[in-house]
């Protein structure tokens, strides 16, 4: 059985594989060479183009097509019939929950408006706003999501979590996206991590938007289409709100776009996921995934159809 991974270093840093699995690259940009043996796959970090899927659909005997990113809706009607869909849960976790911090504290403490003044020789001693105390709702409540609300907990902020459902889980009340309306009146920092599905695509709207306090910030490290971008321009143009994003819609972010020189705007290239820890844990998952070929067991982080 032959495992494919998307470039050498993850074949040259994976270590031992069980009997009967073959390691070897394949970074889907043509047909692979022996399409039969192919048992699972590894998707490369950015993935994307129709005529890669086809690739994908050559391969017969494919039992697992793994995605190395929490996100997997761009994949789902690509999966064969005869394969199974895992994403990248856990992964991404840490990196992404920090970023978002980090875009936050960017934010409010005007730390990139402090850099143009070194740059520019200005010492300006100004007053910023703290992150203590602030109203953060997170919206989405998978892995990163609760990583998130964790971490803004750290920072001393009150956390509402809101997802799909409605339900009780670890030891937090979380709310449903139908409560979104009641909750934005109170919501200082707005924190989007959920998946971007038919019911998420421009979930945060002009409406949900006007209903936030004046001075609050968005913050995306979910899918640039779950908020409605030129309500957000609008908002941002008028300079009753802020962003910190790390997701637009469209993406890559095309010259000459209004998002580029909004005020009260934080950006940056779609990098939650993106830093020296991606590799070992995406190793670590796919380790477990080859064990479970192995052995005949289920995978990890599979999608339901």
């Amino acid at each position: 059985m032959i495992v494919t991974l998307p470039f050498a270093e993850l074949v040259d840093r994976f270590g031992p594989v069980p009997d009967g699995v073959e390691l070897d690259v394949w970074d889907v940009e043509g047909p692979y060479s022996r399409p039969d043996e192919v048992a699972l796959a590894l998707l490369p970090f950015y993935f994307g183009g129709r005529h890669r899927w086809q690739y994908v659909h050559e391969l017969p005997n494919l039992r697992l097509l793994q995605l190395p990113s929490a996100g997997y809706e761009h994949a789902v009607p690509h999966v064969p019939e005869h394969a199974e869909l895992a994403n990248g849960r856990g992964i991404h976790d840490d990196e992404t929950a920090e970023l978002a911090v980090g875009l936050a504290l960017t934010s409010l403490r005007e730390i990139a408006a402090f850099q143009a003044d070194r740059a520019a020789g200005v010492w300006d001693a100004r007053q910023t706003r703290s992150l203590a105390d602030r109203r953060v709702t997170v919206v989405g409540y998978g892995a990163i999501g609760a990583a998130i609300a964790t971490r803004f907990e750290a920072m001393r902020c009150p956390v509402t979590v809101v997802a799909r459902t409605a339900r009780e889980q670890d030891g937090r009340q979380v709310h449903a996206f139908g409560d979104l309306p009641s909750l934005a009146a109170d919501t200082d920092v707005l924190v989007l991590i959920t998946p971007l599905t038919d019911e998420t695509e421009r979930l945060v709207d002009a409406d949900l938007l006007a209903a936030l306090p004046d001075g609050a910030l968005v913050v995306n490290v979910a899918r640039g289409k779950v908020v409605d971008t030129d309500a957000l321009v609008a908002e941002l143009t008028s300079g009753r709100l802020s962003a910190a994003l790390d997701v637009t819609d469209p993406e890559p972010l095309p010259a000459g776009h209004a998002l580029w020189t909004t005020p009260n705007t934080v950006l940056t290239p779609h990098v939650g996921g993106n830093t020296d820890l991606s590799v070992p844990r995406t190793l670590e998952l796919m380790r477990q995934q080859v064990t479970a070929l192995a052995e005949g067991s289920p995978f990890r982080n599979v999608i339901p159809r």
